[in-house]
């Protein structure tokens, strides 16, 4: 009867995966299982990183598979926690990734299917051994199926992560690219500071101008390549139009916008390793701090 429980839960996770707007499997209960609750909440700029100083110094943490088969999960995923995480009790602030179109893959199918959420972002520098923010955080890089990301979908990911590790539930942060940008638009375009985002990093993705007023109430930094021919920068609501409509909103921080001249779709490279820093346009945002320390400075009031 066990078996047959557990097979049934598996498909349900399967079929989620492929319909993000399905209601989700109810995650494993974890050390967070009362704490899941999203509130509105105001979001702070914390230029002491309350929280964030006392963590340990990450020596290079560990960084998991954990495929729809392995575990009662929305989504298969990719999981990474800093070397100190298993030696005290102390929460850590979580960075989500989503990946684009081409890093889809069905780990309920095949396990190996995950392996292509590590070909770019921060899944790609934890495993060559790049990956080294200001402060130690968790990092989780789920993988879709089939489709696009759905707000719904995020939000029922997010939860499972809080109940079974310990995340600072007032510094969650999402970034994404090209599908995965959009993924960052559509989530907090829906739930503003509903929830669970204390900011968001969208590269080359597009988003919707009517949902500008949930978007204002969000700390964003978009980035853009000047000659995308996949989703432009400057048309058909791409990250200067829905940069503009936000400040033009009254938002509780002014989003900001960079752009990277003669650079085409990929514009994650050089943003999620810092090296894009003085490359960029001097008629936008300037590239003039860490994507990671421009997230950790925000936090949600307690």
């Amino acid at each position: 009867m066990k078996k047959k429980r557990f097979i049934l839960l598996f498909i349900v996770a399967l079929i989620s995966c492929s319909k993000g707007d399905e209601k989700l499997p109810a995650p494993i209960s974890g050390p967070h299982d009362d704490e899941v609750v999203v509130e509105t909440t105001n979001i702070l700029l914390d230029s002491e990183f309350t929280g964030l100083t006392g963590l340990p110094e990450d020596q290079g943490g560990q960084h998991i598979a954990k495929p729809v088969t392995d575990l009662l999960s929305p989504l298969g995923h990719y999981i990474y926690t800093p070397s100190g995480y298993d030696d005290d009790n102390m929460d850590y602030p979580l960075i989500v990734f989503l990946h684009g179109g081409g890093e889809r893959g069905n780990s309920f199918q095949d396990a190996n299917d995950l392996e292509k959420v590590l070909v770019h972002g921060p899944p790609f520098l934890i495993e060559s051994n790049r990956w080294n923010p200001r402060f130690p955080c968790i990092v989780a890089s789920p993988q879709i199926s089939s489709g696009s990301w759905s707000p719904s979908l995020v939000n029922g990911f997010i939860r499972h992560l809080l109940r079974n590790y310990r995340i600072n539930n007032t510094r969650i942060y999402l970034t994404g690219l090209s599908m995965g940008g959009r993924g960052c638009w559509s989530y907090v375009g829906q739930n503003g500071n509903d929830g669970f985002a204390t900011a968001m990093v969208p590269i080359c993705g597009s988003g919707d101008p009517s949902q500008v007023d949930n978007l204002s109430k969000v700390p964003v930094w978009a980035f853009h390549g000047a000659e995308d021919d996949v989703i432009s920068a400057f048309t058909q609501n791409g990250s200067v139009p829905m940069v503009e409509a936000i400040n033009e909103n009254d938002p509780l921080f002014l989003a900001k916008v960079t752009i990277y001249p003669n650079i085409g779709h990929d514009s994650w490279t050089q943003t999620y390793s810092n090296t894009g820093r003085g490359t960029e346009s001097a008629d936008y945002s300037p590239f003039d701090m860490s994507i990671y320390d421009w997230m950790f400075q925000y936090r949600k009031e307690e």
